[in-house]
């Protein structure tokens, strides 16, 4: 890794986010020297996750430098209060002018499209709430990762390590990436044929059935948003 160029790399944390989102690319992100990697909230108080772990901000808006890359992890019915969060919504759209990258993982595309960062844009999510960045008037993609122009997207959870590599290739190119994907010893053999509702059966129904609360309670506030925004959905999948 012969790059010097030294980059800011912030991660959003609010209550009640899914850690994975953060931790996963925040360890491919941590692998590069050069970067200094910032975890926003609005205070230094601890942030629990959906699980219970707790996570420590490094730094808030006020105190946050310009970042080269922003990046919005996804989470339960926290994420639902960030969409309608205007204290977040407007830190984000004041870092987005002049990063080098806007950038989410897993439901984080909804907060994104909420503060109006993917009008336009191809974007991906997890993918029980495609339907929700649909109604958003975002066109949605099934891919793991989506690059359109300087939105990069990932898909559910632990997509965050793709999406991180990627992001890495962009900023430091496709020799850094591979390095810490080998450091990382990243090479997914999963147990079971069961990681996406393509190949996933009977399992998806279950899933769907399970998130049937969070899923109509976010998919109410996309709508909201869409109101708020003045957008019509586009109902795209790609």
């Amino acid at each position: 890794m012969t790059d010097s160029t030294q980059y800011n790399i912030g991660l959003l944390i609010y209550p009640d986010l899914t850690q994975l989102d953060v931790t996963a690319p925040y360890q491919v992100f941590s692998s590069l020297p050069t970067a200094r990697v910032h975890l926003i909230w609005k205070n230094l108080e601890p942030v629990k996750d959906i699980g219970g772990l707790v996570l420590h901000p490094t730094t808030t808006f006020a105190e946050c430098p310009q970042l080269d890359v922003i990046c919005v992890p996804g989470g339960g019915m926290g994420t639902i209060e960030v969409m309608r969060d205007v204290e977040v919504l407007t830190f984000l759209k004041q870092q987005a002018k002049n990063a080098q990258y806007v950038t989410s993982v897993c439901t984080g595309s909804l907060i994104l499209a909420a503060a109006g960062l993917l009008s336009g844009y191809k974007a991906s999510c997890h993918w029980m709430f495609r339907e929700c960045l649909a109604a958003m008037g975002i066109t949605v993609s099934n891919e793991r990762v989506v690059v359109d122009r300087n939105r990069i997207t990932g898909g559910g959870i632990t997509a965050g390590i793709d999406f991180g590599l990627v992001v890495v290739a962009k900023l430091c190119g496709e020799s850094t990436a591979k390095f810490i994907q080998l450091i990382l010893e990243y090479n997914p053999a999963p147990p079971f044929n069961a990681g996406s509702p393509e190949t996933a059966g009977t399992v998806t129904e279950f899933v769907t059935k399970a998130g049937a609360e969070i899923l109509a309670a976010t998919l109410a506030e996309s709508e909201q948003v869409a109101i708020r925004l003045g957008v019509k959905p586009e109902q795209l999948l790609t």
